[in-house]
């Protein structure tokens, strides 16, 4: 390795976090951990051609997405998600996100913030991949739309389109199936209508 190529063990150290929690939300904790571990041994094996031309963030997501799809281009994958995507239901939402019980204005509200943000992940969760994956990317991850079209390797034309169109059906499903109001702090805040169901 030469003096100029980075240091894997660093690189691993700051990126690996940010990587699983990237990859569990794209793939689900089942398939998250071998897909950060081979996320890795590809950047390990990349590093040594690493130029800098992309930072370096952006060049290790792009690994990643990468490896995303090659999974989910696999026939076990698909057949696997299928199967998933078919259990989801109303009750399942409740149990992973506490926001969607009964409003519950005595918590502290950096709780209930931290409540309403899990219920939103829900809606983000039941987006088409498409969409799931430039909305993590921009809002979960932080990254801008030139990055994240570098990321994906497609037109930051497509980006913005495909961001639009993720944003307006989040937006549509959580006006659908939440109320937003103001607490007793001026904060937002949100519960499940009691009439609605998410699966729907």
């Amino acid at each position: 390795m030469n003096e100029s190529t980075p240091d894997f063990q660093q690189i691993y150290t700051t990126f690996q976090p940010k990587i699983l929690g990237y990859l569990r939300r794209l793939a689900g904790p089942e398939e998250a951990e071998d897909l950060c571990q081979e996320t890795f041994l590809k950047v390990e094996q990349g590093l040594s051609d690493f130029r800098g031309e992309a930072q370096l963030s952006t060049w290790i997501y792009r690994i990643a997405s990468h490896t995303y799809h090659d999974r989910l281009r696999s026939r076990t994958f698909k057949q696997q998600q299928c199967e998933q995507s078919s259990d989801l239901d109303v009750d399942s939402f409740e149990d992973r996100n506490p926001a969607c019980h009964e409003p519950k204005p005595q918590l502290e509200q950096q709780i209930i913030r931290a409540e309403m943000n899990s219920c939103i992940r829900g809606y983000i969760d039941q987006l088409p991949e498409i969409y799931r994956e430039v909305l993590l990317l921009s809002e979960s991850e932080g990254f801008k739309n030139r990055e994240i079209a570098e990321i994906l390797q497609i037109s930051l034309e497509n980006i913005k389109i495909r961001l639009h169109r993720a944003r307006a059906r989040l937006k549509e499903s959580l006006q659908d199936h939440c109320d937003f109001y103001l607490d007793e702090r001026s904060e937002i805040a949100c519960d499940r209508k009691q009439n609605k169901d998410p699966a729907s």
